[in-house]
């Protein structure tokens, strides 16, 4: 497996983990799990080219002047590249305990 593959595999499965929560409080979360999938991805690629320096490292598997990996042209994104929803409109979905369509109580008669 190369980077490029292990970079494609990562973001498809944080990406989909992002779309389920994405609804809740959750941009400092995300931007906790992609800086441990990025120590993680890293701590990968030192223990496959084991003579690699930070330097090397950085050359070669980082994008020109940042730390953001990439490699073939996969970029690592992650799970804080997708948008977050905080409070979606849900119009009349909305459950109310206030029904506006109550029935009518019976009238009495008299008789």
């Amino acid at each position: 497996m190369g980077v490029d593959e292990l970079l494609t595999s990562i973001n498809y499965t944080l990406r989909g983990w992002a779309n389920y929560f994405r609804s809740g409080v959750s941009k400092a979360t995300f931007a906790a799990v992609d800086h441990h999938a990025w120590h993680r991805i890293t701590r990968w690629i030192f223990h496959k080219h084991s003579r690699l320096s930070w330097q090397q490292l950085r050359r070669r598997f980082c994008l020109p002047g940042t730390w953001r990996l990439a490699c073939d042209g996969v970029v690592f994104t992650g799970a804080f590249s997708v948008k977050m929803e905080r409070y979606r409109y849900r119009g009349s979905n909305i459950p109310t305990p206030w029904t506006s369509t109550a029935p009518a109580p019976p009238v009495p008669t008299s008789g």
